[in-house]
């Protein structure tokens, strides 16, 4: 079988990839194609998805071997076939790239045709991917050798050693193993 898979983003109204996958193809396959289309480099924790009709996520399929929860088996995307979890036309899943914001393209099967297809192929690329990670550039960017952190960002400009009350604390002793 040969499923034929559609993304697109909540981000850019334009941006749209279709692939077509062998139902014996692995989500790793998948993934790899995506990253391709997406000119993205392949140094993030994403996930896969399958999800109900209202994109409620349900079984997520990692890159790499995470602890399972007690809801879903754990999957990984290099050992599970699409054929494992994609069973109909109008199939919904997500494909997390951006871990840390949990940004996502939203998938879904528009096809599944009889036949064969080696691997996974993106038969249709239109727009531009969003920047893989979107994050703050002025809250993390170094100011020449630097990190721009305000300096009284612990509050140690304001410590004042008198104000510290000592009642109750000098008979401790790390020593003595008084505090047990």
């Amino acid at each position: 079988m040969i499923y034929r898979i559609k993304f697109s983003c909540d981000e850019i109204d334009d941006f749209r990839r279709v692939y077509e996958a062998d139902s014996d193809a692995t989500f790793w396959e998948l993934h790899k194609a995506i990253l391709d289309s997406a000119n993205y480099p392949d140094d993030q924790m994403t996930s896969f998805y399958i999800c109900n009709e209202r994109w409620e996520k349900g079984q997520e399929v990692t890159l790499v071997e995470m602890g399972s929860n007690f809801e879903y088996d754990n999957m990984v995307m290099e050992s599970t076939r699409l054929s494992d979890l994609l069973e109909e036309n109008g199939q919904r899943m997500i494909y997390v790239f951006d871990p840390m914001t949990e940004r996502c393209f939203f998938g879904r099967v528009t096809e599944i045709l009889p036949g064969m297809h080696f691997g996974v192929t993106c038969i249709e690329s239109v727009g531009d991917a969003p920047p893989q990670m979107q994050h703050d550039e002025a809250q993390i960017a170094p100011k020449g050798n630097e990190w721009d952190i305000d300096d009284d960002f612990y509050g140690d400009s304001q410590y004042n050693e008198g104000d510290l009350d000592l009642e109750g604390y000098q008979d401790l002793s790390f020593d003595d193993g008084s505090m047990f």
